[in-house]
């Protein structure tokens, strides 16, 4: 009798245990699939929010205002820098440089002009030149010999490429059709300073 009674106690505890650990793992298993759908949201969450926010950051289309107005103070500055560099640059291929620009963005100049007065409704071409502008050619000025060389072929490729992005980006998406055909153009003879400033060797 103390014997069934003994084996009757060991089947209820090994029963006891079976269903402890099923009931475990079933636990363990809820646990999981809830952690996984978390983590499902998280992400989810994550890449609606990083889409919102590259929404915002999305560049909007720079007005005709706005276009002429880079345009024009690059133009200034390039005419200017250009001057300084036939009178101070140590390199004859920087001399000549400042030349070539000199000619190209003083036309530049027209052509901007007749594009902004052809637009609707017509632009004003800013005539002053920009404060960022006029501390780089301050920094020309007070360059001398090598440093001089080196500081303006900096200028220029970094100056080249930014306005070579506002070109390309306007002709593409402007809203004045006049100036956009001005940006296509602009952009041929831009790309073609910077084929000459990367071929130059300090």
């Amino acid at each position: 009798m103390r014997l069934l009674l003994t084996a009757a106690v060991a089947s209820l505890a090994i029963a006891t245990a079976a269903c402890n650990t099923k009931a475990d793992d079933t636990l363990e298993a809820n646990m999981a699939d809830d952690m996984m759908i978390n983590d499902m949201n998280a992400g989810m969450n994550t890449d609606m929010n990083t889409g919102m926010a590259g929404n915002d950051n999305m560049a909007m289309p720079m007005t005709a205002a706005a276009f002429v107005a880079a345009v024009a103070g690059t133009n200034m500055y390039e005419i200017e820098a250009g001057k300084l560099a036939q009178s101070m640059a140590t390199m004859e291929e920087c001399k000549k440089l400042g030349a070539m620009l000199v000619t190209d963005h003083t036309k530049s100049s027209v052509d901007l002009k007749a594009a902004a007065a052809a637009a609707s409704p017509a632009v004003t071409v800013p005539t002053a030149l920009p404060a960022e502008h006029q501390a780089h050619l301050d920094a020309l000025k007070a360059a001398k010999g090598a440093e001089f060389d080196r500081l303006f072929l900096e200028q220029q490729k970094a100056g080249h490429q930014k306005a070579l992005a506002t070109l390309k980006s306007y002709a593409a998406g402007g809203d004045a059709p006049s100036l956009k055909a001005f940006a296509s153009k602009a952009a041929l003879a831009v790309e073609g300073h910077l084929a000459k400033l990367n071929a130059m060797k300090m």
